[in-house]
């Protein structure tokens, strides 16, 4: 069974890791990371980087279609290439998992119309837009589509997909493999039962997203859009 996961610039890169660190121990799961070109994908810090080793033309089809989110989410809508990959890749997949604003992605892409999702808190509405019935969950089923909420719910969403494909008692063997039982020193997170003053921050930080991927340093050469590719960044 392939999974494919989606890599573009400015992905959060737990968005990717959590889900891929449970799925890649489903039995019979094979991983390739694909993206608009070959090479390294720089994630919204820039810091971190992930390798695609398939351009989307040659990576081979999708049966688990794994789209995360970032703030390069904005910047991946525009992207008709990836946006064509998506879609002919869900035609033919098992399964689709989505995770926090990647789930606009596959709104983009034509594939949540009449659907019921979840996505990041500050998505609700554009994911709405395309046609979905966004439910306030940390994961969410319907037919071949999973979906998780924001950046961490790659990993609860990622096991109950583990569960789906290969029984429970896999996912909990994945589960306590990667010693997975959250217990947050700040309470559980739940956006909509954080303080006010506290999801004030998280929003103001979420509209500098544009400044933020604009300013990274990214210390290696990179893959963007459209196949293109750009040197490392210099030192300021």
């Amino acid at each position: 069974m392939q999974l494919s996961i989606v890599l573009f610039d400015g992905f959060t890169a737990l968005d990717v890791v959590g889900g891929y660190e449970v799925l890649r121990n489903v039995p019979g799961v094979q991983v390739q990371f694909v993206a608009a070109a070959s090479g390294i994908v720089a994630s919204d810090s820039g810091a971190l980087g992930m390798m695609a080793a398939s351009a989307f033309a040659q990576a081979a089809p999708a049966d688990i279609l794994y789209v995360p989110g970032g703030p390069g989410v904005p910047g991946a809508l525009d992207d008709a290439a990836l946006l064509d990959y998506v879609a002919r890749s869900a035609a033919r997949a098992a399964w689709m998992f989505g995770v926090c604003n990647g789930v606009e992605i596959l709104g983009a892409a034509g594939l949540l119309k009449g659907r019921s999702v979840t996505t990041n808190m500050f998505s609700r509405n554009a994911v709405a837009a395309y046609g979905a019935t966004v439910l306030r969950e940390r994961y969410v089923r319907d037919g071949q589509l999973v979906t998780g909420a924001g950046v961490s719910s790659s990993i609860d969403a990622a096991l109950y997909l583990a569960g789906l494909i290969a029984g429970d008692t896999v996912a909990r063997t994945i589960q306590l493999g990667i010693e997975y039982y959250p217990a947050p020193p700040h309470g559980n997170g739940c956006p909509d039962e954080q303080p006010l003053p506290i999801r004030a921050i998280v929003g103001m930080i979420e509209k500098t997203r544009e400044k933020r991927l604009a300013a990274r340093h990214i210390p290696y050469p990179h893959v963007t859009s459209g196949a293109g590719s750009k040197p490392a960044t210099p030192d300021t």
